[in-house]
């Protein structure tokens, strides 16, 4: 009878600790979490993941679109407000401003914390105005976050020349509109001269003296974008040839040349910087060389490269493997359709300089410890990302959209997140997003780049 009565109220007992166990709510069980060891281990099967509990809440379903675009024309849209979070603005506001870019007014609510500006239209740099042209540049002055890489625009009427100069960093050009008519000798006394035209590119090593010319091809002369691999350059401290021998007794420059010091009477008393001269010939040529010329192109006709095509837009790329001079700069000239998006990346070692050519983009940028801001972009704007942040480039227009990702370095690289997770084993991903098990299989194991609209 005791022993009965033993027994009876050990059962009483256990199932009295086993009802009051609590639920599984904020942690893996023991077997769950026994049997995705065994399943990740073997790297073949992803269907014990789905017995895991979540550890941390859901992410939000909610959309985040962006709330309206440059061609709004309900200003009282234009607020900081986000459904039931946010209010009106009740003091002054920059309404033109604020409507070009609704993701810093009414930013998506996965946005959290903040990092260093990295957007700066070209309209907000100070213009430097010259008989002939302009030039107006961004470097750390502008975007502090931008160390890597400094960028100036510049526009050539017909004819005008950007004097004879040379730099302590290399120079690389994309044309925008025009020809520009180029030429260098470098330290060997090899010459060089080349018409570069929309689209495409030049490059001059480090204190390689060069110039540029607007051709007379079209009527408006040429514009350019210049970038210099390094973010505190400025085009004001450039080497140039007036301003050099301004700065030099004309007894020394008679007796460097050995002529006569009357034929230095008119020299320039000060740069020139950029001023007005006669188009060159379109079929010019260098002056014979006994040196030769440099063996490496300075120029490359990146128009003409094939983009390859993906389901969203094109991609190209021009570094080192098909322009070889270009040791200090390479470029992707992205283009994305309506709808579309580069696809979530990241690049490992260099920070991205962007430049919108066309069209109208939403970039999130995250930057790890749970910090992520997005940014809108319209033509003429200035990007930056550091290595290695995660973003995308999100076409939110109805054309479409052309745009730059430039790098300090001799080759592209960036990593793709749908790659990456194609290539894992199944089990760890589901492990880490709860995804089903077709959605993993049709990861695409090649990058997608630019990716088509659902």
């Amino acid at each position: 009878m005791n022993k009965l009565l033993s027994h009876v109220l050990c059962a009483v007992l256990l199932s009295g600790f086993a009802s009051a166990a609590p639920a599984s709510s904020g942690s893996l069980s023991i077997s769950s979490a026994s049997s995705s060891v065994a399943s990740l281990s073997s790297g073949t099967s992803s269907s014990s993941a789905a017995d895991a509990t979540p550890t941390v809440p859901y992410a939000s379903d909610n959309p985040n679109d962006r709330l309206w675009n440059i061609t709004e024309t309900n200003l009282t849209a234009v607020v900081p407000e986000r459904g039931s979070i946010g209010a009106s603005i009740l003091g002054p506001q920059n309404v033109p401003l604020d409507v070009q870019n609704a993701d810093l007014l009414a930013p998506p609510t996965t946005d959290s914390g903040d990092i260093p500006n990295v957007k700066w239209p070209f309209s907000l740099s100070h213009m430097r105005l010259q008989t002939g042209g302009w030039a107006r540049q961004q470097n750390v002055n502008q975007m502090p976050i931008a160390t890597a890489m400094a960028g100036v625009n510049m526009r050539l009427e017909a004819g005008a020349i950007r004097e004879l100069h040379w730099h302590n960093t290399a120079e690389w050009a994309y044309v925008l509109k025009g020809t520009t008519q180029v030429t260098a000798v470098d330290q060997n006394g090899r010459n060089y001269l080349a018409n570069v035209g929309p689209g495409d590119l030049w490059y001059f090593p480090p204190g390689v003296p060069h110039s540029l010319q607007a051709t007379n091809e079209t009527e408006e002369g040429s514009e350019f974008l210049l970038i210099f691999p390094d973010g505190s350059f400025s085009d004001d401290g450039t080497f140039l040839l007036t301003d050099w021998l301004a700065h030099v007794p004309k007894d020394v420059i008679a007796k460097n040349f050995r002529v006569d010091i009357s034929a230095f009477d008119e020299i320039p008393g000060e740069q020139l910087y950029i001023f007005p001269s006669v188009s060159p010939p379109p079929d010019a040529q260098a002056p014979s060389d006994p040196q030769g010329t440099v063996p490496s192109p300075y120029s490359f006709e990146f128009s003409q490269v094939n983009a390859t095509q993906y389901s969203g837009g094109t991609a190209k790329i021009a570094d080192t493997s098909n322009f070889p001079i270009s040791e200090a700069i390479s470029v992707a000239e992205v283009t994305v359709e309506p709808g579309a998006m580069r696809e979530l990346h990241w690049h490992p070692t260099q920070d991205e300089w962007g430049f919108y050519l066309e069209g109208q983009a939403r970039v999130t940028v995250f930057a790890a410890e749970g910090t992520a801001v997005t940014y809108d972009y319209q033509p003429g704007d200035i990007s930056y990302v550091p290595a290695p942040y995660g973003h995308y480039v999100e076409n939110t227009g109805n054309t479409t959209l052309r745009f730059l990702e430039i790098f300090n370095s001799p080759t592209f690289e960036d990593v793709s997140l749908v790659q990456w997770l194609a290539l894992t084993p199944p089990a760890l991903v589901k492990a880490h997003l709860q995804l089903s098990d077709s959605v993993i299989e049709s990861l695409n194991k090649t990058k997608p780049v630019v990716v088509g609209p659902n």
